[in-house]
């Protein structure tokens, strides 16, 4: 399952672990996961397994650091192969458009030796001088010990952007205030007036067995709408509904999942999944009946979800996990969090590689960018 590659002063080393076998220490990784400084719901076994599991055959390895004589883990993440844009590998952060966070698991008081030993060993694993860290936040811990490493690592950002987001607090209530205000306060008033007359309505929120029941309504109304046609709902294959199946399972019997719904007549009009970790709220996917689309329901239910979570003591922040620029959530959830790609190279190789990597990733992006909102003209 592993091998020992490094150890620094008899405290510190560093495993190459494979995420899927079956004496894998998952109290450990668990325990890192919920102990991070940074939260982080795709690096979390419950996520992880079932998603490599079923969605890909590519050799992913989770690097970790240990404290060698307590066993617990002090940073962790997935790590694989891949070419950043049209031509450049790098050793990278496995991020997916069903995971676009980036965060490594790293507890706080994680020394940064141990951090130099994640990415020596990512580097070495993988055979690449460069490394990825895709959809890093860049207002976190992890980064802010990253953009100092020393020991001879260079680094560039590419791929720059701000998503959606909510704060907490008085600010989040000033951001609420400011995106359901006005006319738009107005509108949406009359819009779920005009909704009432086809039945009552609910706004509910679900969490524990209720929320996996509620998983399967959702898996329903999203492939009866767009996604469904185009193939890309979670349901439309065999790999992505039994990962997601899996995946919901585990995490809502730890309340890890509440699922807000928006009924009429006590029909789901639209569903929305969220992913707790920490003080976090994490919005991963949404689905609406296109019958009632004149109501505008995903708005509806994202404005409910900012108020839920705003009157959750526990709750500190909200992340959309939404492409920047998305036209629903971004007027609605005025936050912003800034992400980034951050590249890191030590060796002179690697150092060679940066400026290319940081424009081959860019370049894709441009191009990601440009194909969607073709996607989007053409539905």
């Amino acid at each position: 399952m592993t091998h020992l590659d490094t150890q620094t002063a008899d405290t510190l080393e560093a495993l190459v672990l494979d995420p899927l076998a079956s004496n894998i220490d998952i109290p450990a990784w668990r325990q890192l996961a919920e102990t991070a400084s940074d939260a982080n719901p795709f690096f979390r076994p419950e996520f992880l397994v079932p998603f490599l599991k079923n969605m890909t055959s590519d050799p992913v390895k989770l690097i970790v650091v240990r404290h060698t004589q307590t066993g617990e883990w002090l940073i962790a993440a997935p790590v694989g192969s891949r070419r950043l844009g049209f031509a450049v590998p790098a050793a990278t952060i496995w991020t997916t458009e069903y995971a676009p966070l980036g965060t490594p698991l790293l507890v706080s008081y994680t020394p940064k030796s141990a951090i130099t030993l994640f990415l020596e060993l990512a580097a070495k694993e993988t055979g690449s001088p460069l490394i990825a860290i895709p959809y890093l936040p860049m207002d976190t811990t992890i980064a802010a010990q990253l953009l100092t490493i020393e020991s001879g690592w260079n680094w560039k950002l590419a791929h720059e952007a701000n998503r959606a987001g909510h704060s907490h607090g008085v600010k989040g209530e000033e951001q609420f205030a400011e995106s359901y205000s006005g006319k738009r306060r107005k509108e949406f008033k009359r819009l779920l007036r005009r909704l009432s007359d086809e039945g009552e309505v609910q706004f509910d929120s679900l969490t524990g067995q209720e929320a996996i029941a509620a998983f399967d309504v959702f898996l329903k109304l999203e492939a009866a709408g767009w996604k469904g046609k185009e193939g890309t709902a979670l349901a439309s294959t065999p790999a992505t509904h039994a990962f997601s199946q899996e995946m919901i399972t585990a995490r809502a019997l730890t309340n890890g999942v509440r699922i807000d719904r928006l009924t009429v007549a006590g029909r789901p009009i639209a569903i929305l999944v969220l992913f707790r970790e920490g003080h976090t709220i994490f919005s991963w996917k949404i689905a609406y009946d296109e019958a009632y689309a004149r109501y505008s329901p995903g708005g509806q239910l994202a404005l409910y979800t900012m108020q839920a979570n705003l009157k959750d003591p526990d709750i500190w922040a909200a992340d959309s996990l939404a492409v920047p620029g998305h036209a629903m959530i971004e007027p609605l959830w005025r936050g912003r969090i800034r992400t980034a790609t951050l590249l890191l190279a030590k060796s002179t190789a690697g150092r060679l590689l940066l400026s290319a990597a940081q424009t081959d990733t860019d370049l894709e992006q441009t191009a990601k960018s440009f194909a969607r909102k073709l996607l989007k003209r053409s539905r």
